[in-house]
């Protein structure tokens, strides 16, 4: 079977699986489930890819419990931040603008239906390097894509675990979290997840494709000019009045020492 249609297949899995999970939010009244899915939809598709390519070799292997390890992580983290909590501040203000009769199905097309698009774009280089791969030994580009993913995950993880530590302490409230691995970036988490996805790239180049290697430059794109840094800096000059001496110091997104002001 060809890329094309093992990819296509993957379309029709994430919008049937995204589907779903549309006529759940409308039964619960609570978009948000939607964000709890992000990271094991990834994992769904991977394994989907792993049995479409057929195979088991090294850098599926290596690839699939990769990918496995990142996305329930992040789906329990989100998890356990979110559940018992209502329906994220952005869906309420979408049902208030568009009204509850309207926006059940509005939900579909402007957050069900695009985030599922986006998700099988992203997905394309779990299934290039397994696709491409198969009978190609492990070399250079496997081994900087382990790495990648390796610091990606330490950075997007251990950010998460600093930042909800850091928001327990009632003490904290209106300060900036600047130590840690908040003191070389002030997004570690969106840089760890950009770096694991910077890690499946390298092994789809070693795979011998590039092409592929699309969906982690969106993702990239994504994080730093949409929905990440972007839009919660915007949030955070306006909440946090010590932010902006937090911005000059300290690096937006990529590793570098903070600065002496």
């Amino acid at each position: 079977m060809s890329f094309q249609n093992i990819f296509l297949q993957g379309f029709l899995l994430i919008m049937i699986m995204m589907t779903l999970l549309w006529v759940v939010s409308i039964i619960v009244k609570n978009v948000s489930i939607v964000d709890l899915f992000w990271g094991f939809g990834f994992v769904l598709a991977s394994v989907f890819y792993f049995l479409k390519t057929g195979g088991s070799e090294p850098r599926k292997t290596i690839l699939i419990v990769l990918a496995a390890i990142w996305g329930m992580r992040l789906s329990v983290y989100l998890a356990r931040r979110n559940i018992g909590k209502g329906e994220d501040f952005r869906y309420k203000q979408f049902r208030k603008n568009y009204g509850e009769k309207k926006y059940w199905w509005i939900s579909f097309f402007q957050t069900f239906l695009l985030q599922g698009i986006l998700m099988w774009l992203i997905s394309a280089p779990l299934l290039g390097a397994q696709y491409y791969g198969q009978n190609k030994p492990l070399g250079i580009f496997d081994i900087i894509g382990i790495i990648l993913w390796i610091i990606g995950f330490c950075f997007e993880a251990g950010g998460d675990f600093q930042l909800a530590r850091f928001k327990s302490d009632p003490s904290n409230r209106g300060k900036v979290l600047d130590r840690g691995l908040w003191r070389y970036t002030r997004h570690p988490n969106y840089f760890g997840d950009s770096a694991v996805w910077w890690g499946y790239a390298f092994l789809c180049l070693a795979s011998g494709s590039w092409l592929p290697i699309l969906g982690s430059i969106l993702m990239t794109a994504l994080i730093i000019k949409v929905s990440g840094v972007a839009l919660l800096e915007k949030s955070l000059k306006e909440q946090k009045p010590h932010y902006k001496e937090y911005i000059e110091k300290t690096s937006a997104f990529l590793l570098w020492f903070p600065k002496k002001t």
